[in-house]
């Protein structure tokens, strides 16, 4: 076999390989060889079949089965003799002239074929000494515990129909017509939904115009939705409800007790807080790791400004701006409507798309160095957790796909091998702790970084996709509600 380099160009490699015909029938025979003993051929015994019979019958499929392997497995073979890793699969050529295939089907011709690919940019990693990262801390006061705890024992408040106008507090039970413009807009309609007046679990507005409700009435609500509402084609307008009241009742006392954490499943209020505690905690923990995460990952960028390679680059645009586009047609928006053209955008998401490649192929590097590794059974949980997303009809079908696909479950195993990465590096660098309010832990980090370009002008709907780098996400802030909680809005 005969390797002969064509381009050495930056991070692209083009080489032909030569395999002579006298190497193809080689393989060939010792594939007949294989069978000769297996095969049963009417009119000779088994192991009788002469060669040149079997040649024959099968030449031509065994020959193809040489070359596919051939342009399979010899090609990663002739690829790491080289010294080298492949970004992503071979370009492969062959002749397409069919005489030529032929001749090389009966081994009457050498067999060529090339090799277009990118290779992985050699770097050496830095050492961490210099990275800092500050890690924001709330720490979550018992009064907040007890006010969740309130929140939740509200659930099991009862409440008693009565006569006469609604309160602050009260409970209403309505059907509901939201229009935009005169026109019934999707997810803007709702019946027999029960709603606590001073809840705040609609838009701003809604609750304060059925204070002095009766049951049996109908009424006209008018609100504006809020500009940062969550369904982009919503935000700003003006919209009017036509609302009957079904009823309205009165609350019961709220009581906070032994009682209601076992109404509600639980063996004590101790217990109760427990939970609280630990899931604000959770929920606290995740945007503190997440601001450190993203320091981390700016400071890597800054530090490693190797050539990425610009297919993985344009497959992982790919996705970002498929996304992207997604949540504008959503949100019947346009890149006009968000500010910027759909060439700053492109431009944007580009960079982002770089800075995500080169930090996941830096991540991936460190991660070998360390030999960090990620077990089966962390991959089998993980992957559980992704089918339970599914509709229970399409679990078995959805488990089957990832666990026969190796690209598919490889995107269930990467998140969990880079938080390892990413635990490994926060225990080399220097991590400072500081104290903070929720306001500031919950503050979205918009400051304009030469290590996060694309969040200057991204659309905001799409914004969470500038929020991610090899994997870095930010948390969502809390949408507010359009009636009917999230049913007046759920094309979001």
């Amino acid at each position: 076999m005969q390797v002969t380099e064509t381009l050495n160009s930056g991070l692209k490699r083009e080489i032909k390989v030569t395999v002579p015909a006298g190497d193809m029938e080689a393989k060939l025979l010792a594939r007949l060889h294989d069978i000769k003993d297996k095969a049963r051929i009417n009119g000779f015994r088994p192991g009788k079949v002469p060669l040149q019979h079997l040649r024959k019958v099968y030449g031509k499929s065994f020959m193809a089965e040489v070359v596919n392997d051939l342009l399979s497995n010899q090609a990663r073979h002739i690829i790491a003799d080289r010294g080298e890793k492949a970004a992503m699969q071979p370009e492969v050529t062959m002749t397409e002239d069919e005489k030529e295939a032929e001749k090389i089907l009966a081994g009457n011709a050498d067999f060529e074929f090339q090799l277009a690919y990118e290779v992985i940019p050699s770097f050496e990693i830095q050492a961490f000494s210099g990275i800092a990262v500050n890690r924001p801390v709330y720490d979550v006061p018992d009064s907040e515990i007890e006010d969740q705890v309130k929140r939740v024992a509200e659930s099991t408040r009862s409440y008693e129909a009565k006569d006469g106008k609604a309160e602050q507090g009260d409970r209403v039970t309505i059907d509901y017509l939201g229009k935009i413009d005169g026109v019934a807009f999707d997810g803007g309609a709702g019946n027999g939904q029960p709603l606590v007046l001073g809840s705040k679990e609609f838009i701003p507005g809604f609750e304060d115009q059925l204070v002095g409700v009766k049951a049996g009435d109908q009424k006209q609500i008018t609100v504006t939705f809020p500009d940062n509402y969550s369904a982009r084609h919503l935000a700003g307008k003006e919209a009017t409800f036509d609302v009957t009241v079904g009823e309205v009742a009165k609350p019961g006392p709220l009581e906070i007790n032994d009682e209601t954490a076992k109404s509600l499943g639980l063996e004590s209020l101790d217990k109760l807080r427990e939970i609280v505690r630990g899931q604000l905690e959770n929920q606290f923990g995740s945007m503190t790791r997440q601001k450190v995460k993203r320091q981390l990952l700016d400071q890597l960028d800054g530090a490693y400004k190797f050539e990425a390679p610009s297919k993985l680059v344009e497959a992982e645009f790919t996705n970002i701006w498929n996304q992207v586009n997604r949540d504008l047609e959503l949100a019947g928006r346009t890149f006009a409507d968000e500010e910027t053209t759909e060439e700053e955008a492109r431009a944007e998401y580009t960079r982002l798309a770089e800075r995500r490649v080169r930090l996941g192929l830096v991540l991936a590097e460190i991660g070998d160095k360390a030999a960090v590794q990620v077990s089966d059974e962390e991959v089998q949980r993980a992957l559980f957790d992704t089918v339970r997303r599914f509709p229970a009809n399409q679990q078995q079908e959805a488990f089957e796909f990832y666990r026969n696909n190796p690209n598919a479950i490889n995107s269930v195993r990467a998140p969990i091998f880079e938080e390892k990465v990413i635990d490994h590096l926060l225990g080399q660098v220097s991590v400072t702790d500081s104290k903070v309010s929720k306001e500031e832990l919950m503050a979205d980090d918009e400051a304009e970084t030469e290590a996060a370009p694309a969040r200057k002008a991204a659309p905001k709907k799409a914004k969470k996709a500038d929020e991610a780098a090899a994997g870095e996400t930010a948390g969502e802030a809390p949408k507010k509600k359009a009636p009917a909680k999230k049913k007046a809005a759920d094309t979001e």
